[in-house]
């Protein structure tokens, strides 16, 4: 089965639901993972990479795009997709995304958190435009998957919701750069601690600002 994008936004729902992955099932393709990724844009630290494959028969109420959650709800949800479906996770550090680049670092965290599941997916339904190369299973790239699909929905959150917690993490050894405020984003605050203090092992060197042409 060929690889494919389905780029055609124009059945967008109002929710991601499980429409695509119960239709892989009936054509007897199962399980279907979600897959999708946090910290492309950041300054510094990790990008984060989750494959999800839910428990059709207990899937938390209220799975939508991660940037759609509140804090609260994004936090609650993680947990419960924890609880209730199969998840592996996996990070490339800033150093590895300065060695290749962001868009490779991302792909093969998405590749290496699906060989990580303890159940074989058959199929995966991965967010963008991109499917990662080293993939051993066929597979679906989903624009805006995280919209449409409940898989990469809970993947986005689990991604996120992972990336947060070791940037809140980080700022515990690295205070001054107040990492638990922005989570490595170029935000204002982040710019003028970097002005202060330089940057760190857990900037990325080959981004603007810090990159030096």
């Amino acid at each position: 089965m060929k690889p494919k994008t389905r780029d055609s936004l124009f059945d967008m729902p109002e929710k991601p639901n499980f429409q695509f992955e119960l239709d892989l099932k009936t054509r007897g393709i199962w399980p279907v993972a979600g897959l999708d990724e946090a910290g492309r844009g950041p300054l510094a630290g990790p990008v984060v990479a989750a494959a999800v494959i839910l428990d059709e028969n207990n899937i938390p109420e209220g799975l939508n795009d991660s940037k759609k959650l509140s804090h609260k709800k994004r936090e609650a949800l993680f947990f419960q997709i924890l609880d209730t479906a199969t998840v592996a996770i996996c990070s490339n550090c800033a150093q590895t995304i300065d060695q290749t680049d962001i868009r490779k670092a991302s792909l093969d965290a998405m590749q290496r958190a699906l060989n990580a599941l303890p159940i074989a997916a058959s199929y995966a339904l991965v967010d963008g435009r991109d499917i990662p190369p080293k993939l051993s299973i066929p597979a679906d790239a989903l624009i805006k998957g995280d919209a449409r699909s409940i898989s990469i929905a809970a993947a986005s959150i689990i991604a996120k919701v992972t990336r947060d917690h070791m940037m809140e993490q980080a700022a515990t050894t690295l205070p001054e750069y107040k990492f638990e405020r922005h989570a490595g984003y170029g935000t204002k605050i982040h710019k003028q601690a970097i002005k202060e203090h330089g940057a760190s092992i857990l900037h990325r060197m080959t981004f603007r600002p810090l990159r030096k042409d």
